[in-house]
């Protein structure tokens, strides 16, 4: 077995490396399925590296392949994502976005750049370890319909299917140095809400010749919620939220529609299934019945996220024996998504979070935020924990 040791040189060798990856992403961030810079730029770095890769997977997508000793004995493949946020970056640092409203906001960077890193480690100790390592560097987990669920279509599990899936995502909560996990379910299901109401505009001193389309989808909203405290299951976590309204009306205006959008989360098939029902049916009969009409869609999102509890166990352990018991931590289920969870529907994964927070440094802004950074000292982390991972799986 390789000894710890080894793989923390080795991540502390690369970790000037890996810094120099992360920042060039994080200047040139690209959109769900636009990453071909992207694609590039990762495919220079394995082809320096002498690791071999297959690429044009749903465009933009790679698959590295890492062979040890007797290659066919074990497979276990380890995933990042590769894509950005529309969102306009506000650090001040010298790696910030030149690709205006772009923006690495939910760490993508530092798990591509952690993953490439690992890649490194374990080709450099190839002929210390029996197996195979499978690198997914994966597009548009970003935007329905995920880019994990197009690369399983594309056979990226398959020739052989490996035994197991690890990935990590960062979190800026947790102090870099550190990692969390949670087995069992994990993350929720994930689906977008678009409703238009339309009713009949109109003077706003005279609703009673308009069908007024705003009080209508407030109904809609208000209903719609009820339907989460009163017909949900407690024991069932569930999320249902409305971001955008827009009624493009005035103060004495009354439009002729208005659009709206959310999300609907769950940890419960059955249930997720039965509230889209709900949903729908009360939106279209509660505008019926005030006159106006509904057109109520649910684009179906990424399934709930579930951790292998034997995986992620044996994973925590190798996590305490890496980075010392006082750097693991437990975590609670949460209700973000993420699009990993379509290989968690099909073989034992792992899916940890990475600490990337430094608050005596200031580094403490959330995700999916204009200022979001990361303390780089956490890409040493990412990339040793992973590789060793990798490594004591093929071993059992």
């Amino acid at each position: 077995m390789i000894n710890p040791n080894d793989i923390k040189e080795l991540a502390g060798r690369f970790l000037p490396d890996v810094v120099e990856v992360r920042r060039h992403m994080h200047t040139h961030p690209e959109l769900s399925f636009q990453e071909f810079e992207t694609s590039a730029y990762i495919q220079s770095k394995l082809t320096e590296w002498g690791i071999p890769f297959k690429n044009n997977i749903v465009k933009t997508g790679i698959v590295a392949t890492i062979e040890g000793k007797n290659p066919q004995s074990k497979t276990i493949a380890l995933r990042a994502d590769i894509d950005a946020l529309p969102i306009v970056e506000e650090n001040d640092v010298s790696y910030k976005s030149v690709n205006t409203g772009v923006m690495h906001a939910c760490g993508h960077d530092a798990h591509t750049s952690s993953l490439l890193g690992a890649a490194r480690i374990l080709n450099t100790l190839k002929n210390n370890f029996e197996g195979t390592v499978r690198m997914l560097f994966q597009p548009g987990e970003e935007r329905i319909p995920g880019g994990a669920k197009l690369m399983i279509e594309e056979g990226v599990l398959d020739n052989p299917r490996p035994h197991s899936i690890l990935g990590q995502h960062v979190l800026p909560q947790l102090e870099a140095g550190k990692v969390g996990f949670k087995g069992g379910m994990f993350m929720a299901s994930a689906d977008e809400i678009y409703v238009n109401v339309h009713g009949k505009g109109g003077h706003g001193a005279m609703p009673h010749l308009a069908i007024d389309p705003v009080l209508i989808a407030a109904h809609i909203v208000v209903a719609l919620q009820q339907m989460v405290s009163r017909r949900s299951n407690p024991l069932v976590p569930t999320v249902l939220t409305f971001g955008k309204v827009v009624a493009n009306g005035s103060t004495n205006i009354i439009p002729n529609e208005v659009y709206m959008e959310g999300t609907f989360r769950t940890m419960n098939e059955e249930w997720r299934a039965k509230a889209h029902e709900i949903m729908k049916t009360t939106a279209e009969s509660l505008a019926q019945s005030m006159g106006a009409t509904c057109e109520f869609k649910i684009l179906k999102g990424y399934p709930f996220l579930v951790n292998d509890e034997d995986l992620t166990e044996r994973a925590r352990q190798a996590a305490i024996e890496f980075l010392g018991a006082d750097n693991v931590v437990q975590l609670e289920s949460r209700m973000t998504a993420e699009d990993f969870a379509y290989y968690t529907q099909l073989m034992p994964a792992c899916f940890y979070r990475l600490g990337t927070g430094n608050l005596a440094r200031n580094i403490t802004s959330g995700i999916h935020t204009p200022t979001f950074d990361i303390d780089e000292s956490s890409l040493e982390t990412g990339m040793g924990l992973m590789a060793y991972l990798a490594i004591k799986e093929l071993a059992l």
